[in-house]
């Protein structure tokens, strides 16, 4: 084992699974701060693959101040319209010439996000419904310095904190998946559910309330009577799901909001809110593991559109939750791992400040005896921190 600093300790108060309440939330695909999340990372990967290909490393960038203004549409049964386009702003900064080479960084971004909402919003027409700009500031090559010269570990850009936790309890198995098979496998099969799915979970005790704000595509849905058929529909598909992941009693509510009587229902043209009224902004939904959970400790940091070189806001939220999954894969006897990684600006990234390891263990096994197995399992992660810069390139990883 090397000298990193490396912190293992038992963890104070309760397992999350064991506190009384429990509080889980996941904002899905369609949500307006989710898309901007998307376009962000999009945009994020485009840019550092095209460094790579032009000149052979990832130059300065981050593209994680994306905005959505909300349009304005009329959904109505067997069709609406969009009156009033989404818009939205590609923030940040890039390097747009390096020792010679000029690199179209506007272009690329706008055709990355062209491509993302293509790609994941069929109800959304991209030349008509969404407006997408870009206003991307001059990164300097001279930042390249803090990357670190080729086959070098980076220094850390900040002094910050990437936080993680494994396993997943329940609650949160249930909201995670709940979210992505309903906007993969589900919404394949049923074109009438759209895009924008929120998931909360809430459990008390042993039962678990599931609350499902999901978008109806009005082009799918010839009445009422038809919509009460997709929220019945989305409703068993759920309740089916979350007893994969638990023998608790759990019960589902879908578009609590909807009042059939005055004909207000959760009704859109695109698939998402964002048509009309519902603004958004990266940062502002899922963390780096793809939930918001307030019985967890959170980093506040955006981790979407990050340069994933030498962003701790990035490479730190998505490093600690890879480590304490792999951890507790590795270490038998962990019941809850939380991982705390923070950095000190100018620091090789693999040597963080201190790596915060709380644990509790299962019946029969102490902190005491997995200690030093934790620490080296811990201190083997970082030393292959590089490794998570290609990954999110690639998009093997997701940030949201």
């Amino acid at each position: 084992m090397t000298n990193r600093n490396v912190s293992v300790q038992p963890a104070a108060g309760r397992a999350v699974e064991d506190q009384e309440v429990e509080i889980v939330e996941r904002k899905g695909l369609g949500h307006p701060d989710s898309i901007c999340d998307g376009i962000a990372e999009a945009v994020s990967q485009a840019l550092a693959q095209t460094y790579l290909d032009r000149v052979g490393k990832v130059l300065h960038y981050n593209t994680d101040e994306t905005q959505l203004v909300a349009g304005n549409a009329a959904p109505a049964f067997g069709g609406g319209e969009v009156q009033e386009p989404i818009y939205l702003l590609i923030v940040g900064r890039a390097t747009k010439e390096y020792e010679g080479t000029k690199i179209p960084a506007e272009t690329i971004a706008l055709e990355a996000a062209r491509d993302y909402l293509q790609a994941n919003f069929p109800h959304l027409d991209v030349g008509t419904d969404v407006i997408v700009d870009v206003r991307l500031g001059e990164g300097s090559g001279d930042l390249q310095t803090v990357f670190g010269e080729e086959g070098t570990v980076p220094m850390a850009n900040d002094t910050s904190y990437g936080v993680g936790h494994a396993p997943l309890s329940e609650t949160e198995e249930i909201v995670l998946n709940v979210e992505r098979r309903l906007n993969g496998e589900y919404s394949d099969d049923n074109p009438a559910v759209g895009q924008d799915i929120k998931v909360m979970g809430k459990r008390e005790g042993d039962r678990i309330d599931v609350t499902v704000a999901a978008a109806a595509v009005d082009a799918h849905v010839d009445g009422l009577d038809e919509y009460r058929e997709v929220v019945a529909g989305v409703r068993e598909f759920v309740g089916e799901v979350a007893g994969e992941y638990t023998d608790r009693e759990v019960t589902v509510h879908v578009n609590t909001a909807d009042d059939y009587d005055d004909g207000a229902i959760y009704l859109t043209t695109t698939g998402t809110s964002a048509e009309q009224g519902d603004d958004g902004s990266v940062g502002r939904g899922n963390r780096a593991n793809g939930l918001i959970t307030p019985n967890r400790p959170m980093s506040m940091e955006a981790t979407s559109g990050k340069n994933p070189v030498n962003h701790i806001g990035k490479i730190y939220n998505l490093l600690s939750t890879e480590i304490a999954q792999s951890v507790v894969a590795e270490v038998d006897g962990i019941r809850q791992l939380q991982l705390r990684l923070l950095s000190q600006i100018g620091s090789p990234i693999d040597e963080p400040h201190v790596a915060d390891a709380t644990l509790i263990t299962e019946d029969g096994v102490s902190v005491a005896d997995i200690e030093d197995e934790v620490a080296a399992a811990i201190d083997e992660e970082l030393a292959n921190v590089t490794d998570i810069t290609r990954r999110v390139i690639d998009g093997e990883l997701s940030t949201f």
